[in-house]
């Protein structure tokens, strides 16, 4: 019993990995406040349940979240390029709002509160991934592909010029760079690694509604960047770790499923508030969330 609790609990920390390095990418490297990350991963989930039930392979379930994730990326980047703090934080957070009502009242397409059951668990070469323990060597190496290609990313050409952008765009502009690019390129690949982290959530849960991908699951993924510390992937990873475990002793406590839920959200928000009044690098970041 222990032992399958365990192994829940270590495919959330990989999905959660995922998610949390890919909004790495916005926040902590291009210094976009996206709010509107929970819209790329509902994207991914919905994307991937649906080609999964019709019958496709799960590689092909697993490319097409991420793909049709990064394109609602570029969607949202187009129109709000320009915008930069506490408007783009608006204007991303109405972004998930739509796609949240998308998922609610498109009933043809996602059954709408009643959701999707039945997503098949992933099939590789003959090999159905339906024991949990199978499935966390599948989320594993997915993880572990995303972290070192986002790492790579990160550590390029292409981002070290987004952290110039973050530090300052004008003076990036002046030197030849086209900032309106590199922050739609940064929006749609860490949109694709949302939609992708979406895709193992739901052949993992095998059944999604649109209650999954409220604005509240927004707030343990950002805890996580900032708790962990701007652009640091090691943060990131040590985080996403105590994130996931930190509200896991009250099940033991005895509390009803009614107040576990809110209290994760509290302590999440409290966690948020300690770091930015005391350490607002976080853990190991390198800048200050602006």
């Amino acid at each position: 019993m222990i032992e399958s609790y365990l192994i829940h609990l270590a495919i959330l920390i990989c999905i959660y990995l995922i998610l949390a390095i890919a909004l790495q990418i916005a926040v902590g490297f291009s210094g976009l406040l996206n709010l509107g990350h929970i819209a790329f991963y509902c994207v991914g989930a919905y994307a991937s349940a649906l080609l999964a039930l019709a019958g496709f392979p799960f590689w092909v379930c697993l490319i097409a979240a991420g793909i049709l994730a990064m394109l609602s990326g570029f969607v949202i980047a187009l129109p709000t390029n320009k915008l930069r703090g506490d408007y783009l934080a608006l204007a991303t957070m109405g972004f998930s709002f739509v796609v949240y009502a998308i998922a609610l009242n498109w009933t043809d397409l996602t059954r709408g509160p009643l959701g999707l059951p039945g997503i098949p668990r992933p099939k590789i070469f003959g090999f159905v991934f339906s024991d949990n323990l199978a499935f966390l060597i599948l989320a594993i190496a997915i993880a572990l592909i995303c972290f070192f290609a986002l790492k790579r990313i990160a550590s390029s050409q292409f981002g070290k010029v987004l952290e110039a952008i973050r530090d300052d765009e004008l003076a990036t502009r002046i030197l030849g760079k086209n900032s309106f690019k590199m922050k739609t390129f940064a929006l749609g690949i860490s949109a694709f690694f949302a939609g992708i982290a979406g895709s193992l959530y739901a052949s993992y849960i095998t059944f999604i509604d649109p209650s999954s991908f409220t604005i509240l699951q927004i707030i343990p993924v950002l805890a996580i960047v900032i708790i962990g510390g701007l652009a640091s992937f090691r943060g990131t990873i040590i985080a996403t770790i105590i994130i996931v475990l930190l509200p896991e002793p009250m099940r033991f406590i005895g509390f009803p499923s009614s107040i576990v839920g809110p209290a994760r959200q509290i302590i999440y928000a409290l966690l948020l508030l300690l770091i930015l009044l005391f350490r607002p690098k976080g853990l190991f970041g390198k800048v200050e969330l602006e």
